[in-house]
Parts: structure tokens; C-alpha cells; sequence
């Protein structure tokens, strides 16, 4: 008989503790103070949409095709002319600095350890400019489209000046959805902590040591501006909580588009209809997504659009599938159904909160090493080969 050993480095004990992405979120649920782990899992009122964007996934099968040479599986792809290792993308994610203390520069790191794009937000605790420093893979950048539309012009400017490759406007927030695991725990813009918060954190002494010992955590990219009200974090969040715009129309894309010299990825996406104006507005990517059911409760899987939108828009874009993606199966099935990349932040986010940039790094290679084994048990040897005739018609 033999023992297995703990494991002497960070990502060693990550891997004895968490085969799958499932487990690394009950480590980080484990590690993270209600609250911090709540704004990392949770979702808009009931949580209908959040659930769902999994359990589409759930509810497809494969059609496995036997006696194929699968010795060599090839998972890489060609994103908006990038060269990637995996089809898939780390998204956008505000604020993931609570996860760990290094937050979006750890993430961007794994990401181009993993030759995969890294999709900074617009309300990062890192700065644009800090996350290309530390970077030597693609970057893209999200832009939320502001009131200030001088404030938008100036975050677009900067991304491009520091090397971004593609502008992913999100236009799915006319209004903040309602995240009630947030406002129970106070994690609101501007933020309302109590007592509660505090006896939470000294319940879990190994997030709140490298919280004190690291500098407060602030949106980024609006280091320096001073709204009504002042410069604290407190003002700047009720400031930018004023910035949301529900008068964002079609129009505003094509101002964006005069900006911008590169490929533009529209994410937000929840419909035909809207899927063929993107296109015919000339996006280079339409990003089919419910914020991750952060914002509209009920509103359609990602998964689901997949196939009709494909369809609809005739090539005359890429699609990515934003949500719900927890195994490299659920990749596969994006895939078939036509999509030519899928994009994932919770996994990564699980990963953080579990164990830092170890942890990142573990999470996505448990994806790549899924989707790779998933391949090769259907019958597909290069992802350019997959197509629907591998899942089984609902």
C-alpha cells in the first residue's frame, strides 16, 4: 500500500484536493468569505438563468463515432485571426482582486502560460496598462459604454495604445441587474459592509491576512478621477453606478467601430434578431451571453442560441458562447453546435479563490486536459472537424 503525499507546492496540494472544476469551487467556497465567494458565484434574483446555463449543457449528448484515429488530437483553433491552444477565452470579470490579492494580473499570466486570450474588464482591479506590462499573450479589452462617452473614448484609446487586440463592448447593462446574494452581503456599488462582514473574515484568517497585507482594492482604470463626491472607493463606486447608460443603441456601436482599428466582439447577445443586426453592422464576433445570468433573470443559455444564430448569420462573424462552461465536454458540444470559440470567467475565478495564480493555471489546464480526452472518446481528432452530426438531435 501506498500513501498519496500532500504535496509540497501550491498547485500540487490544489490537484490531491480537486479533480474537477466542481471541486475547486468548494475549495474556494471553503477559502472565501461568504460574501466574496457569493459575488463570485452568484447570480440575478433567483438565480433561474444561472442554473440554466449549466443544465444546457447537461441535457445534450454525444454521438460517439468509433474505430477513428485518435492518436494525435489537435485542440487548437483560430480565433478573430489568433492562433489559440483551446478555443476558448477568459472572460471579463470586475472586482477580481477579492479573489487574491495579484487578481486580473495573476489570470493574464495563466493565460498566456496557456496560449489563450485574456479579456481585461473595464472595472478591474488592475489597470489596463498594468495588465500589459506583466503580459506577453493576447489581450482583449471589455468596454462597458459609459455616460461619459469622453471617459469611453479615453479607456478605448488606452487599450489600443497598449497592444489590445480586440474591443469586446457589452450591451446587456442598460441598467445593473440585481444580484441579491450582493446586497445581502453589501457587496454593492458603492459598497454597504457591516458587522457581519468583519466576524466573516476572521473566519477565514488565510484570505483576510493576504487581504490586509496587500493595497486596497480599487477600480483600476479610474485611478486618479475624482467624481462628485470625491476620490474614495465608496464615491467612485456610487459614481460609476451613476455611469451605467440605458440610452445605448445600435448607434453607439458604430461610433465604437470609427475608434477602433481592430476586430470588435459584441457580448451581450440574446437573440436572432439582434445576433444578424450585430453582423450586419459589421462585428467581427457576436458574444452570446447573459452576463453570466447576472443581469436579467430568465433570459435564454447561451448554449441554446448557439445553433440558430450560426445559422442566421451565415459566417459573416464568429460566434463565441459565453456561460455555464465547467468541463471540457460542454466545449465540445459549444463546437459542434457551430460556435468557433466558447468563454469562461467562474471556472477561472473558482480557480483563483482556491488556490491564486496556481490555481488559474490548474483550472484551465483541468479544461484543456477534458476537452482534449472528450475529443478523442466521440471520435474527433482536430476541433476544425467537429459539426453536429456528434451530439444526438433533443
Amino acid at each position: 500500500m501506498r500513501f498519496r503525499r500532500r504535496g509540497r507546492t501550491r498547485a500540487e496540494r490544489l490537484r490531491a484536493q480537486a479533480v474537477n472544476i466542481a471541486e475547486l469551487r468548494r475549495l474556494a467556497r471553503r477559502r472565501l468569505p461568504r460574501g466574496v465567494f457569493g459575488y463570485i458565484d452568484g447570480g440575478a434574483e433567483d438565480e433561474v438563468t444561472l442554473r440554466a446555463n449549466t443544465a444546457a449543457y447537461r441535457r445534450r449528448r454525444f454521438a460517439p463515432r468509433v474505430l477513428r484515429d485518435v492518436s494525435a488530437v489537435d485542440t487548437g483553433a483560430t480565433l478573430l485571426g489568433q492562433p489559440l491552444r483551446v478555443p476558448l477565452v477568459l472572460a471579463p470579470t470586475g472586482s477580481t482582486r477579492i479573489a487574491d490579492p495579484q487578481g486580473e494580473l495573476a489570470v493574464a499570466r495563466a493565460a498566456a502560460r496557456a496560449g489563450l486570450p485574456y479579456c481585461l474588464s473595464t472595472m478591474s482591479t488592475r489597470s489596463i496598462e498594468e495588465v500589459a506590462a506583466i503580459s506577453r499573450g493576447p489581450l482583449w479589452f471589455q468596454l462597458y459604454l459609459l455616460r461619459d462617452r469622453g471617459l469611453v473614448r479615453e479607456l478605448v484609446q488606452r487599450a489600443q495604445a497598449a497592444g489590445y487586440a480586440v474591443l469586446m463592448p457589452t450591451v446587456d447593462t442598460a441598467v445593473p441587474g440585481r444580484r441579491e446574494r450582493d446586497v445581502r452581503h453589501g457587496l454593492t456599488l458603492p459598497p454597504q459592509l457591516g458587522p457581519g462582514t468583519l466576524l466573516d473574515g476572521l473566519r477565514r484568517p488565510g484570505w483576510t491576512w493576504d487581504f490586509a497585507r496587500s493595497e486596497p482594492i480599487a477600480f483600476a482604470n479610474f485611478r486618479g478621477r475624482s467624481p462628485a463626491g470625491g476620490s474614495t472607493p465608496v464615491a467612485l463606486g456610487a459614481y460609476l453606478t451613476s455611469q451605467f447608460d440605458p440610452t445605448v443603441n445600435w448607434r453607439d456601436l458604430d461610433w465604437l467601430r470609427a475608434l477602433w482599428d481592430g476586430p470588435l466582439a459584441v457580448k451581450g447577445i440574446q437573440s436572432v434578431a439582434d445576433a444578424k443586426l450585430a453582423a450586419e453592422r459589421g462585428c467581427q464576433a457576436i458574444v452570446l451571453s447573459n452576463h453570466g445570468g447576472r443581469q436579467v433573470d430568465g433570459a435564454p443559455a447561451p448554449v441554446d442560441l448557439v445553433e440558430p444564430v450560426v445559422d442566421a448569420v451565415a459566417g459573416r462573424a464568429a460566434v463565441i458562447c459565453d456561460g455555464g462552461v465547467r468541463r471540457g465536454s460542454d466545449i465540445v458540444k459549444a463546437l459542434a453546435l457551430g460556435a468557433d470559440a466558447c468563454m469562461a470567467g467562474r471556472f477561472y475565478l473558482y480557480g483563483l479563490g482556491a488556490g491564486g495564480e496556481a490555481g488559474v493555471d490548474y483550472a484551465i489546464a483541468l479544461l484543456a486536459e477534458e476537452l482534449r480526452r472528450t475529443m478523442a472518446l466521440t471520435g474527433c481528432a482536430a476541433v476544425d472537424r467537429l459539426d453536429r452530426g456528434y451530439l444526438m438531435r433533443a
